[in-house]
């Protein structure tokens, strides 16, 4: 049987937000926001990982980079601006659509396909990094999701995934106040049910020979109105996995 970790209603979902991705004040909005913090923790492990030192325009320059579940770009686009080569998938065709109207129209060769993780054809290189942000949570499947990720790496490689911690805290923060009072993300966007704890993904991917990991948390300071990576990852993290060989 083959896998499937598509699951419709979240696909129907994000369709119908599909024409919303580059509204910074649309709803997408927090993801344009995190967008920064999402760069520069990338950035930072690769350079550890990878042992490169190039702090020039083009810090990226000779890397390949996976984004799956790339909705309409937004993480792609500054990863190809520093010089990688990038391969943005979505099943959601409209969101490719949409990523792909944008690149051009910013002058950027990014390889956009709409399919998921484990339909992307095998005849397509393996990656120096894969990146799964805010999609874990979305789909049927998660952790034989992420093995189809770290399947698609070179022999060594970096996976990033961002997601939600599955506490109490979440749920109140990530979908009661998120979603019901503050707005920043549609109702019904995220299932509590579908959130990860760091320690059992980190656990998942030391078995698939990731061992070399890194993590922060994310949290929203109410005074300074801003976004900011922390040691405290109750409600999002960022996971670094990294294998050597």
């Amino acid at each position: 049987m083959e896998l499937n970790t598509q699951n419709q209603e979240e696909l129907n979902h994000f369709q119908k937000l599909s024409s919303t991705w580059w509204d910074e004040n649309g709803p997408f909005r927090i993801l344009h926001e995190i967008t920064p913090l999402r760069m520069a923790f990338i950035k930072d492990n690769l350079e550890i990982s990878f042992g490169r030192t190039n702090k020039g325009a083009k810090p990226l320059k000779g890397l390949r980079i996976l984004d799956v579940g790339c909705g309409g770009g937004i993480l792609c686009e500054p990863l190809a601006r520093l010089g990688a080569t990038v391969v943005g998938i979505d099943p959601v065709e409209e969101n490719i659509e949409v990523a792909q109207s944008h690149a051009e129209q910013m002058g950027l060769s990014i390889d956009y396909q709409a399919c998921a993780i484990e339909n992307l054809p095998k005849e397509i290189p393996s990656f120096d990094i894969v990146i799964a942000s805010e999609i874990i949570e979305h789909v049927d499947q998660p952790y034989a999701f992420v093995k189809c990720c770290a399947n698609r790496l070179k022999k060594k490689g970096g996976l990033v995934v961002t997601t939600f911690n599955k506490t109490l805290k979440s749920y109140l923060l990530g979908i009661i106040a998120a979603e019901y009072v503050l707005g920043w993300a549609p109702q019904g966007t995220h299932s509590w049910n579908k959130f990860i704890k760091p320690e059992d993904l980190s656990c998942e991917l030391s078995q698939l020979g990731l061992k070399d990991q890194d993590i922060s948390g994310l949290c929203f300071n109410p005074l300074s109105q801003e976004w900011q990576l922390s040691s405290s990852h109750d409600v999002n993290y960022f996971l670094w996995a990294f294998r050597h060989k």
